[in-house]
């Protein structure tokens, strides 16, 4: 049986750091309400000369080199992004281009914050398929572009960066089983005001402005992530109890508590990171993934799942033996 099997994690964030007390500074909030609300402490800006692109490139660099991967061995990449550097062509091809590769399968997915389990489920099936070999998989976001910076309901909530994966098609035979097991995606776009961008080239002619009602996506964010995990263990042929970590996307803390309370999994198994980097959409999980590789949190063999939430709704997860 041939899997994609995760052979390298990279990540990438802007220089400019960003403390809750500085944004204290601009608008009305405070270090303690943020921190209460959501666990957030750090997001990092994108600055001058630093796009989604870029920051794609830097994450695909780094997994390509903790692979041990030449960029010119890879055959498909899939960018998963709502801040895309421009309306087209994909960015997919611009961090291809950047990375030196003539010639190879390119192109974006919109998910927004569930746009990287919706990468990795497309570069899953292409690879299993046949029709690649080895895939780098990308999440990058430029969110504070989208940011009503007067709205402290949601400017406070979102960073910057980007996380990629390098997979590849083995035999699981080769590999002790390894590989990604199994995936579960979801959309429901009755839920579209709840969290949206209020424009688009096709709408206003504008890029716009992020909008979210809060409370109503903390809800169905709970409710959604929980049957979702559970929905990706059990077609794996597991169970809670076989989970070693949970890598969710980090938009909130008391949601990542709230889900793993409702699933009953201890919050040692959960991978948290918002509070360096805040809410960084489709980036968040590879991010995520990436921090909890290199501390030594996650490793081979080890049982971990993905999830996911974001507008539309969109919803997903992804069970991999690492």
């Amino acid at each position: 049986m041939i899997r994609a099997v995760v052979t390298g994690t990279g990540s990438a964030l802007p220089k400019r750091r960003v403390s809750n007390a500085e944004l204290a500074a601009q608008v009305d909030t405070s270090d303690a309400w943020i921190v209460e609300r959501t666990g957030i402490r750090f997001r990092h800006i994108a600055g001058e000369g630093e796009t989604t692109a870029t920051l794609a490139r830097d994450a695909a660099v780094a997994a390509l080199a903790a692979a041990g991967t030449a960029a010119q061995d890879i055959d498909l990449i899939v960018l998963a992004t709502a801040t895309p550097d421009q309306t087209f062509p994909s960015s997919a091809t611009k961090v291809q281009a950047m990375l030196g590769i003539d010639d190879c399968v390119a192109f974006d997915v919109a998910a927004v914050c569930s746009g990287f389990l919706y990468a990795v489920q497309v570069a899953d099936s292409m690879l299993r398929a046949g029709a690649h070999t080895k895939a780098l998989v990308i999440g990058a976001e430029t969110f504070s572009r989208l940011l009503d910076w007067e709205d402290r309901a949601t400017c406070v909530l979102f960073g910057d960066g980007a996380g990629a994966l390098v997979l590849e098609a083995r035999d699981t035979a080769d590999e002790g089983g390894r590989g990604i097991l199994a995936t579960r995606l979801h959309a429901d776009g009755r839920h579209n005001e709840l969290l949206y961008v209020d424009g688009g080239p096709s709408t206003t002619g504008t890029v716009g402005k992020l909008r979210m009602k809060g409370r109503e996506v903390f809800r169905h964010a709970v409710t959604n992530l929980a049957a979702v995990m559970a929905e990706a263990v059990e077609a794996a042929g597991l169970s809670t109890a076989d989970v070693d970590w949970v890598v969710p996307h980090q938009a909130n803390a008391r949601i990542l508590d709230a889900t793993a309370k409702k699933l009953g999994l201890s919050p040692d198994k959960v991978v948290m990171t918002v509070d360096r980097h805040a809410n960084t959409s489709a980036a968040s999980v590879p991010l995520a993934l990436d921090a909890a590789v290199r501390d030594g949190r996650v490793r081979e063999g080890q049982i971990v799942v993905l999830e996911a939430m974001g507008g539309g709704f969109t919803w997903g997860a992804s069970a991999i033996r690492f």
